[in-house]
């Protein structure tokens, strides 16, 4: 490989990272890396003090100008719009923090973000870059990058869920939930739901879902064991999207689910049911995510 090759790949999966964090998808996020390559291919790269640096920037550019056509896209999507899952390698678990921003429950905060605030956020609080290497990728001076950063921060800090949740104790609670639909066991499964639960599913239009969310326990708990009671042929089999646990529903030996889940002072609180088919293409081969 040439040298501007070998540099790309080598810092490939950072990028990757970056920009899936960014868009919450990772179709587009492939996309915005092919940008990413054109772009660098063509920059001398002698006249390039930091590659990581200047990588980041090109990938945060081209990711900021996509996330407004998937702004514009997002629209006119039929029923709720969840993160496209990935089928995650061991190592992304391991680091609890890259593991959270990843978190589907925290790709929905930062689905709450404006463009700008999204970026900042991003690679200050998940890729501890400085204020001067952001304010080069997001086109604004320091100053103005510090002050997005503390009003990020704050807009998802009273959002995003109350405490880490030890990987154990969200597996125990997956395979209770697992055990409570299997058997179609409702009070087990209330006893598992926070009150205030919400169920979001994701369709897009070509799979049937839940069109708006399903707020409460109760509600929640009836529509999910009615939902799989009207068929047969399905199973539930554990896995590691986004680097917590989730688990795949397939029916008749075919993908069809992935369902991950937010958990706050040891209850469910948030279902996420993707079913778009266009967004389970990652979730048949593991993707590294690097910080």
């Amino acid at each position: 490989m040439d040298a501007a090759t070998d540099t790309f790949v080598s810092h490939r999966n950072l990028l990757f990272t970056i920009a899936y964090e960014m868009l919450g998808s990772a179709a587009d996020a492939e996309d915005v890396l092919q940008e990413t390559w054109l772009k660098w291919s063509g920059v001398d790269q002698a006249v390039v003090e930091n590659h990581r640096a200047y990588l980041v920037r090109i990938v945060t550019r081209q990711a900021l100008s996509r996330l407004r056509t998937l702004s514009r896209r997002k629209e006119s999507y039929v029923g709720s719009w969840l993160p496209e899952p990935l089928l995650t390698t061991p190592d992304v678990a391991e680091d609890v923090e890259l593991a959270d921003s990843v978190s589907m429950a925290m790709m929905l905060v930062l689905e709450t973000l404006t463009p700008t605030e999204r970026a900042v956020f991003v690679l200050r609080e998940v890729f501890d870059l400085d204020y001067d290497e952001i304010s080069l990728a997001v086109d604004k001076n320091p100053a103005a990058v510090r002050q997005i950063a503390h009003r990020a921060r704050s807009h998802v800090a009273a959002r995003r869920p109350r405490g880490t949740t030890p990987p154990g104790v969200v597996r125990e609670a997956l395979s209770a939930f697992q055990h409570a639909v299997e058997t179609g066991d409702l009070q087990a499964l209330l006893d598992l739901l926070a009150p205030d639960v919400v169920f979001l599913g994701d369709g897009g239009g070509v799979k049937q879902a839940v069109p708006r969310p399903v707020l409460g326990s109760d509600k929640v708990a009836r529509m999910i064991l009615g939902g799989m009671l009207r068929f047969t042929g399905w199973t539930m089999e554990p896995a590691s999207a986004n680097g917590h646990p989730a688990l795949i529903v397939r029916f008749d030996g075919e993908l069809d689910t992935v369902i991950a889940l937010r958990l706050d002072n040891g209850l469910i609180s948030g279902l996420y049911a993707v079913r778009n088919p266009a967004k389970l293409s990652h979730m048949e081969q593991e993707t590294a995510l690097r910080r």
